[in-house]
């Protein structure tokens, strides 16, 4: 399939069909139809059908999607066929709760290491994960075939440090420190904001009260 230009919201859905078709294969269910996906996701069917069909369409007239098939479509769009190895800098509590987290080396995500400046949580160990001192950033990036940073430090640290690891092959920054950062066009970035999202809760809330 050759790269084209997918929507942004395209592409924040594709996990979401990723993970119910997930689930439909836990149920043993082998088939279905974009109908039925419309009712599980609360996505319209034609919606559906519009999404898979930039990637080309994968359903069959009369027969509905293959489950099985389907799901490893996507996998292959979303790049999860293959292993990608990453880091966590900073090895608070945040951090360490991302770091214990077991279903990202199930879809392929496999933690490394950790690291933080504070020398007292060197050789702390989270399961199998060890804490590193950030002395040691530069080589295990390069010696493990490091792809993605996950940034899970304060905002003032959060800028010098990314621009830091890219310099030493980092690909991706999953970025949970409060700002969004500014990366060269080859690196991609995901900003996640915590307090965004109550936000929208909030809103979504005082706008219930008013209906």
């Amino acid at each position: 399939m050759s790269k084209k230009e997918i929507s942004s919201a395209v592409i924040k859905r594709l996990p979401r069909y990723y993970r119910y078709l997930g689930e439909l294969l836990e149920d043993g269910i082998e088939r279905i139809s974009s109908n039925e996906l419309s009712e599980k996701m609360r996505v319209t069917a034609s919606q559906i059908r519009q999404d898979l069909n930039n990637f080309g369409g994968f359903g069959q007239q009369g027969y509905g999607y293959n489950v099985r098939y389907l799901y490893d479509e996507i996998a292959k769009i979303l790049g999860m066929d293959k292993k990608h190895n990453m880091i966590i800098i900073g090895a608070g509590n945040l951090g360490l709760a991302i770091a214990k987290y077991s279903n990202f080396g199930k879809r392929g995500f496999i933690i490394k290491a950790l690291f933080d400046k504070d020398e007292s949580l060197v050789g702390k160990e989270v399961g199998d994960i060890t804490v590193h001192s950030m002395s040691e950033l530069s080589e295990f990036i390069k010696n493990n075939d490091i792809e993605i940073a996950a940034l899970t430090i304060p905002k003032g640290d959060a800028t010098r440090i990314a621009d830091e690891v890219v310099t030493y092959g980092i690909r991706a920054i999953w970025n949970f420190a409060h700002t969004d950062l500014r990366l060269p066009e080859h690196v991609t970035v995901e900003n996640v904001h915590l307090s965004d999202s109550l936000m929208q809760l909030s809103y979504n809330i005082k706008w219930q009260e008013k209906e």
